[in-house]
């Protein structure tokens, strides 16, 4: 039951999220569309292996499926916080607002994409959760690189609009997880 209660958690506040918060942009590149593709896709394939009990770990279920719960919600948690923290500079696609300021407070101070890096550790928890090495391949690696896709034109678009100010807050942090990456 808590399973499906996160995972209507996460699916509402993101179809929420993407009616409120969608601005006019020509800078997306598509990134959107990719990562929304990407998850329609993959996700059910996963479960569907998972199901299946293709690359099944039924040794370790009992320890996966919880921790994968546990991640998910603190992956949709970190998620929340961000966008919370960016404000109204939040937007689900890319645009970068005429007045916009760089945010470097919150898990901003540490990670420049601490919304993604949540979405990224629920995908992980939800591959987790379904006991199947493989479910987790085949989620979490397209999943990844559509929303490292993501980044390059985010960053892309912060570069031109912010120059220095934005190179030199690259410098001093990683993209998803302090002192590593």
């Amino acid at each position: 039951m808590l399973f499906w209660i996160i995972i209507g958690l996460w699916f509402f506040s993101e179809i929420g999220l993407g009616l409120l918060k969608r601005q006019a942009s020509d800078r997306d590149r598509g990134s959107l569309e990719r990562i929304w593709l990407t998850i329609s896709v993959v996700v059910p394939i996963g479960v569907w292996l998972a199901a299946r009990g293709v690359g099944r770990l039924a040794s370790w279920s009992g320890l996966l499926y919880p921790a994968g719960l546990a991640l998910m919600g603190v992956g949709l948690l970190i998620r929340w916080v961000a966008i919370w923290t960016l404000g109204r500079y939040f937007t689900t696609n890319v645009h970068v607002a005429g007045n916009h300021q760089l945010v470097q407070r919150g898990l901003y101070r540490w990670v420049r994409h601490p919304a993604y890096a949540g979405s990224l550790i629920s995908f992980a928890g939800l591959g987790m959760a379904l006991s199947s090495w493989v479910s987790f391949l085949v989620i979490f690696i397209p999943v990844f690189l559509a929303f490292r896709y993501r980044v390059q034109v985010e960053e892309a678009a912060l570069r031109e609009a912010l120059g220095d100010t934005y190179e030199r807050y690259c410098r001093k942090t990683y993209r998803f997880i302090p002192g590593l990456y």
